[in-house]
């Protein structure tokens, strides 16, 4: 018994270790390439779509299109680290960060699929709940995300707010509702990743929880 209670609170141990870690799969540059991304969507749509109110299915091909080529630009990194490295924790670390964030998106998934299918008049929403879905998202990852990683999730979460506020209607459609969140907010989290976890500064590293 007392080898078996030790071995459980080890168990234990190591799965609080996980928990609490740093997560250093996600990378500043994929992360900041998703940033760019993001703002060539919203070149492309000014460029591209006149009045994106009145061609409201061109305009979620086109953003759904920017969304699934940033979640690849994004996970085929982590997919590389997490298969090359021989590290127990780092890939339970990895599954752990990736368990954290996943709802988020499928919860943008369904809000997508439910609005465009039902309530195609309310579609003019959906740019600030992307927005703040997203920052749920970060904030439920917080817990292995560098400490000012919380200033994205809130920047997320005011630009979706503000755009379902102050962006109504057609307006709502504006390249700009896309780009400053997601543009600046990937950004900012590239900024973020770079000077916290990759800078080769070892007091930097040091300073960094877990």
């Amino acid at each position: 018994m007392e080898l078996r209670d030790a071995l459980g609170q080890i168990a234990e141990i190591r799965e609080q270790m996980v928990r609490t870690s740093v997560f250093r799969g996600y990378r500043s540059l994929p992360i900041a390439t998703t940033g760019l991304l993001a703002v060539g969507g919203a070149i492309a749509q000014t460029l591209l779509l006149e009045n994106p109110a009145e061609n409201v299915r061109v305009y979620l091909k086109l953003w759904i299109g920017v969304a699934v080529l940033s979640a690849l630009v994004a996970g085929t990194e982590m997919l590389v680290r997490y298969v090359r490295t021989s590290s127990p924790l780092a890939r339970a670390r990895t599954r752990i960060a990736v368990g954290q964030f996943v709802p988020c998106l499928l919860a943008g998934v369904g809000i997508t699929y439910a609005l465009s299918d039902r309530a195609p008049e309310h579609l003019w929403v959906l740019p600030g709940l992307w927005a703040v879905v997203f920052s749920l998202g970060i904030f439920a990852s917080r817990p292995v995300l560098p400490r000012p990683m919380i200033w994205v999730a809130g920047l997320y979460l005011a630009g979706g707010v503000a755009n379902l506020l102050l962006a109504r209607d057609a307006h709502a459609f504006s390249p700009l509702a896309m780009a400053l969140p997601f543009g600046a907010g990937q950004v900012l989290a590239a900024i973020i990743l770079y000077w916290t976890l990759e800078r080769p500064d070892d007091e930097a590293r040091q300073d960094t929880p877990g």
